[in-house]
């Protein structure tokens, strides 16, 4: 099995998981997660690569007729499915800004500033206290820092291909595998 780079980080808060090419779990298989906190008490995220096809006013009639119907859903991780997070994100020339379970007054003010996007998730990735360190130690993910150009790339498995693949060659050749290896 591949390794990963060994990460040095205190905080994993603002950068990406990948998951590494070998994980089985299908919440998480193939996927991109975007870290908001990382700290003493745990860890919490979000997938940006599972796309559920719908909209949030497809999801809740009190967006249906605003600005926010727009706005896609994606499944963001097996933590309390139910419950909507809404995220706003930007990369300005002073960086990456992440806007994290904001409210639906908030998502609407972001969504008319330039180079930002709003997307709601149904559900979350978290983390208890110390799992995600264990989780490292057992080279489950692969940490990464936000590339400038994520707003542009298609937000879907393809995602999770190409971040990795950007890592180094043996990454990229990792990340190319087909799902199934008899189908090579």
């Amino acid at each position: 099995m591949h390794r990963p780079r060994k990460v040095t980080r205190e905080s994993f808060a603002g950068s990406l998981l990948l998951a590494h090419p070998s994980m089985k779990d299908p919440h998480f298989r193939r996927s991109v997660v975007l870290m908001s906190v990382h700290n003493d008490e745990g860890a919490m995220g979000v997938v940006l690569n599972r796309p559920l096809k719908k909209r949030l006013g497809q999801l809740s009639g009190e967006f249906a007729l605003g600005p926010l119907g727009a706005v896609p859903l994606y499944a963001g991780g097996p933590v309390q499915t139910e419950q909507l997070v809404l995220a706003a994100w930007q990369i300005r020339d002073d960086g990456f800004r992440l806007h994290f379970g904001i409210e639906p007054e908030k998502a609407q003010e972001l969504l008319s500033e330039e180079a930002t996007q709003v997307r709601g998730f149904l559900g979350y990735s978290g983390w208890s206290a110390g799992q995600l360190e264990k989780e490292m130690q057992h080279h489950t993910w692969v940490v990464t820092d936000v590339p400038e150009d994520l707003l542009a790339q298609t937000q879907d498995e393809s995602l999770w291909r190409l971040v990795l693949g950007r890592e180094g060659a043996e990454w990229r050749l990792l990340a190319g595998e087909p799902e199934d290896p008899e189908l090579n």
